[in-house]
């Protein structure tokens, strides 16, 4: 008997472009910047960029939004290390973050990784959502080479580096998570009623074996699929009431998740 399956996804237009904002003010000791924006995500990432000349130009510092208030339009971006592209041989300027240089955020937005318990169910999904996928066979492959056959949140800022990618999305229990794949925030929940019949370890991957380190976070093969990405989601989002409610709700094995939040029970 043949029936079809409504999969619920919010169309993520406004992902696929990048936002640029000059820094109006410079919090060094705090290592935060501030800009004026209309709205933003708390959680979207990017850089800080400052422009040598019209041709040229530099990126500073890997940038997070961390604040935004809706009346002043004005948005608080914590910095930190740009650690991507590096590369010794090529001389770097001495430059510091101040007024007038540029944040550039939603790097990367048009690319995305998908994380699903089964081949099915990424499929469905991915046909679902108009992105530029980036198959998880790559991402086995970034975790095999930094032995975590259980990713953790180092390894997906490591494929984002490896693979500009700025999405990441998390299919878990008829539900699918966006995330900013640096930050690890969620900036959307979606519904999918999928029926879920069989789990891959630790993700649909063609991917035979993920080869494991002999020590340190993410060297133990994983034994549960949801628990770990809902840990994982928890410890990066603990304001958020949204995924609290869903798992207050949700399965009574997941409720030790609940002492993690710093939200009003």
């Amino acid at each position: 008997m043949k029936y079809i399956l409504l999969l619920t996804i919010l169309a993520f237009e406004l992902f696929g472009a990048l936002i640029k904002s000059p820094v109006v003010s410079v919090d060094n000791e705090n290592e935060t910047v501030k800009i004026k924006i209309d709205n933003i995500d708390v959680g979207v990432s990017g850089f800080i960029v400052h422009h040598i000349s019209p041709e040229h130009s530099a990126i500073l510092k890997n940038a997070v939004v961390q604040s935004f208030d809706a009346k002043t339009k004005t948005a608080t971006v914590k910095m930190s290390e740009f650690t991507a592209l590096q590369n010794n041989a090529l001389p770097h300027g001495k430059w510091q973050v101040s007024v007038g240089d540029t944040v550039e955020l939603a790097f990367g937005y048009s690319r995305s990784l998908l994380i699903a318990p089964n081949e099915k169910i990424y499929y469905k999904i991915a046909k679902s959502v108009q992105t530029q996928w980036i198959h998880p066979d790559l991402f086995a492959t970034i975790l095999s080479f930094r032995g975590h056959p259980t990713p953790i949140k180092e390894d997906f800022e490591a494929m984002a580096d490896a693979s500009s990618i700025g999405l990441l999305f998390i299919y878990l229990d008829q539900k699918v998570y966006t995330l900013d794949i640096k930050s690890f925030k969620i900036l959307n929940i979606s519904e999918a009623k999928l029926k879920q019949t069989k789990v891959h370890l630790p993700f649909y991957t063609r991917v035979d074996n993920i080869d494991a380190a002999w020590w340190g976070a993410g060297s133990s093969r994983m034994q549960n699929y949801a628990p770990h990405y809902y840990e994982l989601m928890v410890e990066n989002n603990k304001t958020n009431k949204q995924l609290y409610k869903i798992i207050k709700n949700g399965d009574a094995k997941l409720h030790y998740l609940l002492d993690e939040f710093e939200i009003g029970k």
